[in-house]
Protein backbone atom coordinates (compact mmCIF):
# COMPACT_ATOMS: atom_id res chain seq x y z
CA UNK A 1 0.00 0.00 0.00
CA UNK A 2 2.90 2.32 1.27
CA UNK A 3 4.77 2.37 -2.22
CA UNK A 4 1.23 2.84 -4.50
CA UNK A 5 1.05 5.59 -2.55
CA UNK A 6 4.30 6.51 -3.29
CA UNK A 7 4.24 5.51 -6.45
CA UNK A 8 0.93 8.15 -6.59
CA UNK A 9 2.80 11.01 -5.48
CA UNK A 10 6.15 10.54 -7.77
CA UNK A 11 3.52 10.62 -10.91
CA UNK A 12 1.47 13.16 -9.44
CA UNK A 13 4.84 15.50 -9.43
CA UNK A 14 6.43 14.57 -11.98
CA UNK A 15 3.34 15.29 -14.17
CA UNK A 16 3.04 18.61 -12.01
CA UNK A 17 6.50 19.87 -12.53
CA UNK A 18 6.29 18.82 -16.54
CA UNK A 19 2.89 21.16 -17.12
CA UNK A 20 4.69 23.73 -14.70
CA UNK A 21 7.64 23.75 -17.00
CA UNK A 22 5.66 23.66 -20.36
CA UNK A 23 3.44 26.43 -19.26
CA UNK A 24 6.67 29.05 -18.06
CA UNK A 25 8.78 27.88 -21.64
CA UNK A 26 5.66 28.16 -23.72
CA UNK A 27 5.23 31.62 -24.48
CA UNK A 28 2.24 32.51 -26.83
CA UNK A 29 3.78 33.81 -30.27
CA UNK A 30 4.18 37.56 -31.20
CA UNK A 31 1.52 39.33 -33.17
CA UNK A 32 4.75 40.03 -35.45
CA UNK A 33 4.34 35.95 -36.22
CA UNK A 34 0.51 35.56 -35.71
CA UNK A 35 -0.88 38.05 -38.02
CA UNK A 36 1.43 37.28 -41.15
CA UNK A 37 -0.15 33.96 -40.62
CA UNK A 38 -3.69 35.06 -41.17
CA UNK A 39 -2.78 37.52 -44.35
CA UNK A 40 -1.84 40.06 -42.85
CA UNK A 41 1.60 42.58 -44.08
CA UNK A 42 2.60 45.88 -43.56
CA UNK A 43 -0.15 48.82 -44.32
CA UNK A 44 1.76 50.19 -47.44
CA UNK A 45 1.52 46.82 -48.86
CA UNK A 46 -2.18 46.57 -48.14
CA UNK A 47 -2.55 49.95 -49.46
CA UNK A 48 -1.18 48.98 -52.92
CA UNK A 49 -2.64 45.93 -53.34
CA UNK A 50 -6.22 47.72 -52.36
CA UNK A 51 -5.23 50.70 -55.22
CA UNK A 52 -3.63 47.89 -57.66
CA UNK A 53 -7.10 45.60 -57.53
CA UNK A 54 -9.28 48.76 -57.94
CA UNK A 55 -6.95 50.70 -59.79
CA UNK A 56 -8.02 54.09 -57.27
CA UNK A 57 -6.34 55.62 -54.57
CA UNK A 58 -6.97 55.24 -51.11
CA UNK A 59 -7.24 58.45 -49.23
CA UNK A 60 -6.43 56.98 -45.36
CA UNK A 61 -6.79 59.19 -41.98
CA UNK A 62 -3.74 60.67 -40.87
CA UNK A 63 -4.81 60.48 -37.30
CA UNK A 64 -5.41 57.64 -34.58
CA UNK A 65 -7.29 57.28 -31.98
CA UNK A 66 -5.51 59.23 -28.48
CA UNK A 67 -4.22 55.73 -27.20
CA UNK A 68 -0.90 53.69 -27.28
CA UNK A 69 -0.54 50.76 -29.87
CA UNK A 70 2.63 48.11 -30.32
CA UNK A 71 1.33 47.24 -33.59
CA UNK A 72 -0.28 48.03 -36.83
CA UNK A 73 -0.50 45.81 -39.76
CA UNK A 74 -2.90 45.71 -43.19
CA UNK A 75 -5.08 43.67 -45.41
CA UNK A 76 -6.47 43.62 -48.32
CA UNK A 77 -9.04 40.61 -49.19
CA UNK A 78 -9.50 39.92 -53.08
CA UNK A 79 -12.46 37.91 -52.66
CA UNK A 80 -13.44 35.22 -54.93
CA UNK A 81 -17.06 35.90 -54.12
CA UNK A 82 -17.91 39.45 -55.59
CA UNK A 83 -18.66 42.39 -53.28
CA UNK A 84 -16.32 40.32 -50.44
CA UNK A 85 -13.35 42.81 -51.52
CA UNK A 86 -12.04 44.44 -48.04
CA UNK A 87 -9.33 46.53 -46.34
CA UNK A 88 -8.65 46.80 -43.25
CA UNK A 89 -6.39 48.29 -40.70
CA UNK A 90 -5.80 47.28 -37.83
CA UNK A 91 -4.29 48.84 -34.28
CA UNK A 92 -3.37 46.87 -31.88
CA UNK A 93 -1.53 46.88 -28.06
CA UNK A 94 0.40 43.52 -26.69
CA UNK A 95 0.12 44.86 -23.21
CA UNK A 96 -3.29 46.40 -23.46
CA UNK A 97 -5.76 44.26 -25.31
CA UNK A 98 -8.67 46.85 -25.11
CA UNK A 99 -6.50 49.06 -26.93
CA UNK A 100 -7.54 47.97 -30.22
CA UNK A 101 -8.49 50.16 -33.25
CA UNK A 102 -9.78 49.05 -36.93
CA UNK A 103 -10.39 50.78 -39.75
CA UNK A 104 -12.42 48.88 -42.35
CA UNK A 105 -13.04 50.02 -46.47
CA UNK A 106 -15.00 48.47 -48.75
CA UNK A 107 -16.40 49.98 -52.36
CA UNK A 108 -19.71 51.81 -51.82
CA UNK A 109 -21.54 49.03 -53.67
CA UNK A 110 -20.52 46.11 -51.49
CA UNK A 111 -20.96 48.25 -48.31
CA UNK A 112 -22.11 46.67 -44.97
CA UNK A 113 -25.65 47.39 -44.26
CA UNK A 114 -26.39 49.73 -41.27
CA UNK A 115 -28.94 48.58 -39.24
CA UNK A 116 -31.29 50.94 -37.26
CA UNK A 117 -31.39 49.23 -33.92
CA UNK A 118 -27.23 50.02 -33.38
CA UNK A 119 -27.04 53.52 -34.49
CA UNK A 120 -26.43 55.98 -31.56
CA UNK A 121 -26.09 59.10 -33.27
CA UNK A 122 -24.96 61.45 -36.59
CA UNK A 123 -22.65 63.68 -37.19
CA UNK A 124 -21.58 65.99 -40.03
CA UNK A 125 -17.75 65.61 -41.37
CA UNK A 126 -15.96 68.50 -42.64
CA UNK A 127 -16.90 67.24 -46.06
CA UNK A 128 -20.45 68.17 -45.87
CA UNK A 129 -21.05 63.93 -45.78
CA UNK A 130 -23.11 62.21 -42.81
CA UNK A 131 -21.27 59.99 -40.49
CA UNK A 132 -23.00 57.55 -38.31
CA UNK A 133 -22.25 56.45 -35.05
CA UNK A 134 -23.35 53.05 -33.69
CA UNK A 135 -22.62 50.48 -30.62
CA UNK A 136 -21.80 46.99 -32.00
CA UNK A 137 -21.16 44.29 -30.17
CA UNK A 138 -17.85 45.29 -27.89
CA UNK A 139 -16.97 48.06 -30.78
CA UNK A 140 -17.91 51.56 -31.03
CA UNK A 141 -18.08 52.50 -34.56
CA UNK A 142 -18.08 55.48 -37.27
CA UNK A 143 -19.69 54.44 -40.35
CA UNK A 144 -19.00 57.13 -43.14
CA UNK A 145 -18.90 57.55 -47.11
CA UNK A 146 -16.19 59.11 -49.29
CA UNK A 147 -14.88 58.43 -52.67
CA UNK A 148 -17.36 55.57 -53.92
CA UNK A 149 -15.66 54.03 -50.65
CA UNK A 150 -17.59 52.88 -47.02
CA UNK A 151 -15.16 53.70 -44.08
CA UNK A 152 -15.97 51.58 -41.13
CA UNK A 153 -13.49 53.18 -38.06
CA UNK A 154 -14.36 50.51 -34.68
CA UNK A 155 -12.42 51.46 -31.56
CA UNK A 156 -12.78 49.03 -28.76
CA UNK A 157 -16.19 49.61 -26.25
CA UNK A 158 -13.35 49.61 -23.24
CA UNK A 159 -11.88 52.80 -24.08
CA UNK A 160 -14.92 54.29 -24.81
CA UNK A 161 -14.28 56.91 -22.36
CA UNK A 162 -10.48 58.22 -23.74
CA UNK A 163 -11.98 57.72 -27.61
CA UNK A 164 -15.40 59.71 -28.01
CA UNK A 165 -17.79 59.19 -31.05
CA UNK A 166 -16.10 63.14 -31.11
CA UNK A 167 -12.59 61.92 -31.32
CA UNK A 168 -13.70 59.28 -34.25
CA UNK A 169 -14.81 62.73 -36.28
CA UNK A 170 -12.10 64.01 -35.82
CA UNK A 171 -9.95 60.75 -36.92
CA UNK A 172 -12.12 60.63 -40.00
CA UNK A 173 -12.35 64.15 -40.77
CA UNK A 174 -7.95 64.07 -41.24
CA UNK A 175 -8.79 62.19 -44.28
CA UNK A 176 -9.08 66.16 -45.82
CA UNK A 177 -5.76 67.15 -44.20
Amino acid sequence: MNRAVYLFLVSFCTFFLITLHASATDKPSPYEEIYPEIGYKSVEEAVNDFEQHFNQKLKLPLRVPPISFTHHFGRFTDSKYEGNDAFEVTFINDQASENHYKIDIRLLKNKIPLREKYVVNTFELKNGNVATYMKISGFNVLVFYRDNLQYMLSIDKRVANKVTPETLVDIANSIDY
